[in-house]
């Protein structure tokens, strides 16, 4: 297989990489260090992908098209970013205030007991949920807690009410956490994906669920990873998609926009839905296209509001009760905006999230917009003053795949029909369901097989989070 590559060793392997998201940029980089020569292809103007930003025409602001975080537990997203230069735009935080209608909080915070005891103390103080609630929680994570359950076909909400869980701690514990971490409702969420998610974030050690959220818009955190690419002797080419490939035994010819283009390997990085219209029409390709034909995307709204003046001193809060689930408060994250927002009580610039958000993709941006107004004033007695300065909304209607009970058996490993041809994108079997984390790991785990072929071996992929204190003893 050496000799297939060239028998030059200064030559330099050429790479094309489909989609300039998380998993390309991922697999860009990564590829770039490894001495290969990446060409990058992503047919918007702009890097990120789903996590991107872009001045909005209609507000003449730069906006993220939907907030994204992170946790501590995401060792590959953070080797990523310390990759690209921009572990410095992460700002961490350990608290996580839980807000009411009507505004009483709750705040969920780690303290010295060892995991998985170490946001003990706080939640039984925590007024949101009542005493048998948080005798129901606290046996469904001690049932969680040793091992991951296999996947049965049995849904999360069929899982907690055979554990005893009542409807409230359904509702504002469950739902709250579930729901925006894996963008579906309980009863599509299949049982390892909801226990990795809370053996990951809660269970495993504090530093582990400490919430990580981008100080910059989502466009220049991710811009410095395709400068990093260049810089390592390849290129990024913008509104430049990937129509269609050519797999032969030597080369692989693509095309991106009606121009065909000759590499030794490439790399699809694009979202599931996107993938399925690039596959050639042939044999080879027809069990990945059966195995994408069962996934289904599920959809995120992300509502921009400016008002005239501060309405929280919270950076954050969770939501309960209502529509909107999270609200970031981006006058007091963004870097450039902070100074104001603190010091000089300029206005407000938040950002309300509904993941899973069904309910919302047919309702028109007004209809949008008064909802959340509506639902932001009972939490934050500020709203009620304050003026609506403009307003976006934006939907991501294919933000994630849905994981469902039984999707595991159709993930696609990186390897393809196509020996080289490789796939990378948070849908592919990483281990974890579709998040950034998920997204990075795709991209590393491509590196990997694609140099494994070229006979450069390397390693990209960092290992989980280390438990710690009592959970190093159950698993």
């Amino acid at each position: 297989m050496a000799s297939s590559i060239h028998p030059d060793t200064t030559y330099l392997p050429k790479v094309a990489v489909a989609g300039g998201g998380l998993a390309g940029l991922a697999t860009g980089c990564a590829l770039a260090d490894a001495g290969f020569r990446v060409s990058l292809f992503e047919r918007r103007p702009y890097l990120g992908g789903r996590a991107s930003s872009y001045q909005h025409p209609g507000t003449g602001e730069v906006v993220d098209n939907c907030q994204h975080v992170l946790l501590g537990c995401c060792t590959n997203l953070l080797d990523f970013y310390r990759r690209a230069g921009v572990q410095d735009k992460i700002r961490w935080y350990e608290r996580l205030t839980f807000l009411e209608p009507g505004g009483r909080a709750s705040v969920i915070a780690p303290s010295a007991l060892p995991a998985p005891l170490h946001t003990a103390l706080a939640f039984l103080r925590a007024e949101c949920l009542n005493f048998r609630d948080k005798l129901g929680i606290s046996r469904a994570m001690a049932a969680l807690a040793p091992a991951t359950p296999a996947d049965r076909g049995e849904s999360f909400l069929d899982w907690l009410k055979r554990h005893g869980q009542t409807e409230q701690a359904i509702e504002r514990f469950w739902k709250t956490i579930l729901v925006s971490a894996l963008n579906e409702d309980l009863d599509q969420i299949s049982v390892p994906y909801a226990a990795q998610v809370v053996r990951e974030s809660f269970l495993k050690s504090a530093a582990a669920g400490r919430m990580g959220i981008p100080t910059v818009p989502l466009t220049d955190l991710y811009g410095s990873a395709g400068e990093y690419i260049s810089v390592r002797g390849g290129d990024v080419q913008l509104r430049a998609g990937v129509e269609s490939f050519r797999a032969e035994a030597d080369e692989v010819s693509v095309t991106a926009n009606g121009q065909e283009q000759k590499f030794d390997y490439l790399v699809l990085a694009v979202p599931f839905d996107v993938l399925g219209r690039v596959l050639p029409d042939t044999a080879a390709a027809a069990p990945l296209a059966a195995a994408l034909g069962q996934f289904s995307p599920s959809p995120i709204t992300g509502i921009h509001l400016w008002f005239d003046r501060q309405i929280s001193e919270l950076d954050h809060a969770v939501l309960l009760d209502r529509t909107i689930q999270w609200m970031f408060h981006k006058s007091r994250l963004l870097e450039s905006r902070n100074n104001e927002a603190r010091n000089n009580g300029g206005g407000s610039y938040v950002e309300l999230v509904v993941s899973c958000s069904r309910s919302l993709v047919e309702k028109s941006k007004s209809e949008i917009v008064d909802l959340a107004v509506k639902e932001a004033q009972e939490f934050f007695p500020g709203a009620r003053d304050a003026k609506l300065v403009k307003s976006t909304v934006i939907k991501e209607v294919h933000a994630t795949y849905s994981p469902r009970p039984g999707i595991d058996r159709y993930r696609p490993q990186s390897e393809t029909a196509w020996p080289r041809v490789f796939l990378a994108g948070d849908f592919t079997a990483t281990g974890w369901p579709a998040t950034m984390e998920g997204a990075v790991r795709s991209g590393y785990l491509a590196a990997e097989a694609l140099a494994r072929f070229a006979c450069k071996g390397a390693r990209f992929v960092v290992p989980d989070m280390a438990a710690r204190g009592l959970m190093r003893l159950l698993g």
